[in-house]
């Protein structure tokens, strides 16, 4: 059971959430929410979600991730782009699956830039959980890239960045962006069984 001190310090940092936190939550979780039900209104909602974590990620010296949001602002235009299809609410862009040994091979990669990544940012920045952050980001890029390409794993890939996530964005105080991540952990698994009916559902 948390003491009543942690508790406490937990309503005071919720209280203290800037605007623009709620801004970037609010929109982050719309996102989630539009791209679970394949609306190309998930991704405008990206946009506006990641334009404002690149300064709060950045504020709290979590520089992969900014870095990371920097990376999503384009695929969020990149995502709508390949997305838009058959009209201006929803797309026609077909859920597909990826063959394992393009998993396998990005996995390996992915490590191999964690390692790099993550030592650089160790001995040269003052970075905080530099090799924590490099395995979300990496991850991350390889993520949203299954998702804007609408390949099924996507979900998969998100579930473990975002339980990793909730205690990463925690410990640097972002108690609401750390809790929409909990929601995001909820989410997904309602996400991937809408994706994977969808894929059986005639064109």
């Amino acid at each position: 059971m948390p003491s009543d001190a942690s508790v406490s310090l937990l309503v005071t940092q919720f209280l203290a959430t800037p605007a623009l936190e709620w801004i970037a939550v609010l929109s982050g979780l719309a996102y989630l929410l539009l791209a679970i039900r394949q609306s190309i209104w998930c991704w405008p909602c990206a946009f506006l979600s990641t334009s404002v974590y690149v300064y709060l990620y950045g504020d709290v010296r979590l520089y992969m991730e900014s870095a990371l949001n920097a990376f999503y602002l384009v695929m969020a235009v990149y995502g709508f782009w390949f997305w838009h299809r058959g009209g201006p609410r929803t797309s026609t862009a077909r859920v597909r699956t990826l063959h394992w040994r393009w998993h396998l091979l990005a996995l390996v990669l992915i490590g191999l830039l964690i390692f790099m990544s993550g030592t650089l940012l160790q001995r040269y920045t003052n970075q905080a959980n530099p090799f924590v952050d490099a395995a979300t980001s990496w991850s991350a890029v390889w993520a949203t890239w299954l998702t804007a390409r609408k390949i099924l794993e996507n979900w998969w890939y998100w579930l473990v960045i975002d339980i990793v996530s909730v205690g990463l964005f925690a410990h640097r105080g972002l108690v609401l962006t750390a809790l929409l991540f909990v929601l995001y952990v909820v989410l997904i698994p309602f996400g991937y069984r809408q994706w994977r009916r969808s894929m059986s559902t005639p064109a």
